[in-house]
């Protein structure tokens, strides 16, 4: 495979990452799907090893694939912490999280537990 495809390989299969976390997140909001996926189901979904798509991904995108991941889950928690008027422990459950496991999960990634950001943030 030359370099060019290879390339544009890469760049379709990292885009096609990015779609399929998008839509996932949102299946398990929806209930469409009872649990979040693994790299490796993810991998497969997409055709590749897990060890392919984590250095495509690294490569084109800059970081280890689960770092984006968590960064779709973050996303939608802080949407659904600010929009949405319910607990931040049926939003643990939303995204199949324990409640306390959310926590510590959301301040990890985030630097405040979700009832700090919720108080800060929310108007």
């Amino acid at each position: 495979m030359n370099e060019r495809k290879k390339e544009s390989r890469s760049k379709e299969i990292s885009e096609r990452y990015v779609e399929l976390l998008d839509r996932h997140v949102d299946d398990v909001i929806a209930e469409r799907t009872q649990a979040f996926m693994t790299l490796n189901q993810i991998a497969s979904e997409l055709a590749v090893s897990h060890k392919h798509l984590i250095d495509i991904i690294q490569h084109e995108l800059g970081s280890h694939p689960g770092y984006f991941y968590d960064f779709k889950i973050i996303e939608k928690t802080k949407e659904m912490l600010l929009e949405a008027d319910v607990s931040i422990a049926a939003i643990a459950r939303t995204f199949t999280y324990d409640p306390s496991n959310f926590s510590k999960f959301f301040k990890s990634r985030t630097g405040r537990t979700p009832s700090n950001f919720r108080r800060e943030y929310k108007s």
